[in-house]
C-alpha cells in the first residue's frame, strides 16, 4: 500500500469533500480516503498495482475539482 497526501483545489463546502471521498473510495484498489474542506488537503491510501495516482486525480478531476501531490515534504510525513 502507498499514502498520497493531496492538494485539492476548489471545493466550496463541507459536502465536496464528502463527495470527492464516496467517489474515491468506490475505486478498486483505494483502501482509504479522507479529505478535509477546511485544508483543501486529503490523504489516500492504495494498491499501486490496482490503481493509479493519476486515475485517482483524473476521478476527481471529473467532479470539477483540480487534485495534485502536495509537496515532497509533506509525502515523507505519511
Amino acid at each position: 500500500m502507498e499514502k498520497l497526501i493531496l492538494h485539492i483545489e476548489g471545493m466550496h463546502c463541507g459536502a465536496c469533500a464528502t463527495g470527492i471521498q464516496m467517489l474515491v473510495s468506490q475505486m478498486e484498489g483505494v483502501k482509504s480516503i479522507f479529505v478535509d474542506y477546511e485544508s483543501k488537503k486529503g490523504e489516500v491510501e492504495f494498491d499501486p498495482v490496482k490503481v493509479s495516482q493519476e486515475s485517482i486525480f483524473k476521478n476527481i478531476e471529473d467532479l470539477g475539482y483540480k487534485a495534485s501531490a502536495a509537496p515532497a515534504e509533506l509525502q515523507k510525513n505519511t
